[in-house]
């Protein structure tokens, strides 16, 4: 493979000189505010440079509408390139190690050899993730209505091996876990039988549940809607828990922030399954909508600092079967894809920080005593910190860039990639998110 262009660390170590006095300043006044709180700021950068998540392989591409797609400048049209740019992001803002693939997409030739190229770039694999939801060329059988649920045997028998496939694919490049969602249910009252087609789901998966390697998970991907908009099999998280308590103690439940009615109230569906010991963890993403898949925290950071709000009070406290997976899953139509997965790792790695400045005392008693003013206030008190500081110096530390994306234009990355990869006519680079 020809030598391809990367943003060297010799690169982020001078770009971090130009905005690494403001850094100390902003840090040196935010220990003495996090002091007088009994906070040791220490302990607080050790945290962020611990947080980890992954990123989706199709992240990195283009996104697109149901009515067009834009491609980019420079996308990836292979899985090695989608790895050249996670290994970037990775490079830049040290808190994305592992990569999610999405099967047949980035089905490897030689497993071998592309977990041999992830680990040159220091990356690894996080879970796998099927597609029955949409037709691939030579496909006996059709999607068209139903994979996993279908009436007919042979279609789910398809999509069955299909997911076996994904485990052994994943078995071979390390992977740990194997994600499924499927867009099966009914556009119109009356196309399906609700309880027969949840049979029929708990029936196949117990098929791919079996095929599982004894330290594997399998995460349950629930969607209230789309593609179908009058019914959806597995649509809440009550059915997605049902299903991974039938199906055994290596199913659990993944949360996707836009698969759920606008205004839920998700934080405490978060902690219903972490209570439950069945929270697998969380495609991130934000929502103005529905899925839209827009930046996570571009919308409703207060809404994701909730969220992390109730995983950090499980981690302190050490709950039973508490091992959450973060992956990021978005959608970048109009942004350049590298740019918006780094803001939002940065959005996800503060939301937590801020999580952890929660006075878990305070609250507490707050709780106790009734006094909901008080346990909000001492909430928004965390909330409204600045915690940039944090990040950026846990960043550096780790060698990575205090300002990802002013780095990461100042490079040239993109116009350089764009000479390196021209488009492929009718290729495309990330598949449905």
């Amino acid at each position: 493979m020809p030598t391809h262009f990367e943003i060297h660390d010799s690169f982020i170590s001078e770009q971090n000189q130009k905005t690494n006095d403001w850094v100390k300043e902003d840090y040196e006044h935010l220990s003495k505010k996090l002091r007088r709180q009994n906070v040791d700021i220490e302990d607080l950068v050790a945290k962020a440079q611990g947080f980890r998540f992954a990123i989706p392989s199709w992240g990195v591409g283009t996104g697109g509408t149901r009515f067009a797609r834009f491609p980019g400048a420079g996308e990836p049209r292979d899985i090695y390139e989608k790895l050249e740019d996670c290994g970037t992001i990775y490079k830049l803002v040290r808190s994305t190690p592992a990569v999610s693939l999405h099967i047949p997409w980035d089905k490897p030739e030689d497993a071998g050899d592309l977990r041999e190229f992830a680990r040159q770039r220091d990356l690894h694999f996080d879970a796998m993730n099927s597609n029955t939801f949409q037709d691939q060329p030579g496909q006996k059988h059709s999607y068209k209505f139903g994979s996993l649920t279908h009436p007919e045997k042979s279609v789910r028998e398809q999509a069955i091996q299909h997911n076996i496939e994904c485990i052994e694919v994943g078995k071979a490049l390390g992977s740990k876990a194997h994600t499924v969602w499927i867009g099966d249910g009914g556009n119109f009252p009356g196309q399906q039988h609700f309880r027969r087609a949840l049979e029929r789901y708990l029936e196949s998966m117990r098929e791919i549940y079996a095929a599982l390697p004894d330290d594997w998970r399998v995460f349950i991907e629930h969607k209230f809607y789309e593609p179908a908009f009058y019914s959806t099999v597995i649509n809440d998280w009550g059915t997605s828990y049902y299903c991974a308590r039938e199906l055994g103690p290596k199913a659990f439940c993944l949360v996707d922030l836009g698969h759920h009615a606008p205004n839920v109230n998700i934080e405490m569906i978060v902690a219903r399954l972490i209570q439950f010991g069945k929270l697998a963890g969380f495609h991130f993403n934000d929502s103005k909508y529905g899925d839209d898949d827009l930046d996570s925290g571009s919308i409703k950071p207060f809404q994701l600092f909730l969220i992390f709000n109730e995983l950090v009070d499980a981690e302190l406290n050490k709950e039973p079967y508490f091992s959450p997976a973060y992956m990021l899953d978005q959608s970048h139509n109009v942004t350049d894809p590298i740019e918006s997965l780094m803001m939002s790792g940065v959005e996800l790695v503060r939301a937590y920080i801020q999580a952890h400045l929660v006075d878990r005392q305070e609250l507490t008693d707050a709780q106790a005593k009734c006094d909901p003013l008080r346990a909000l206030a001492t909430l928004k008190q965390a909330f409204t910190t600045d915690v940039a500081p944090i990040l950026a110096a846990a960043r550096a530390r780790a060698g990575g860039a205090i300002d990802p994306i002013g780095t990461f234009r100042a490079s040239g990355y993109r116009q350089r990639k764009a000479e390196e990869r021209p488009a492929r006519k009718g290729a495309a680079a990330s598949g449905i998110v």
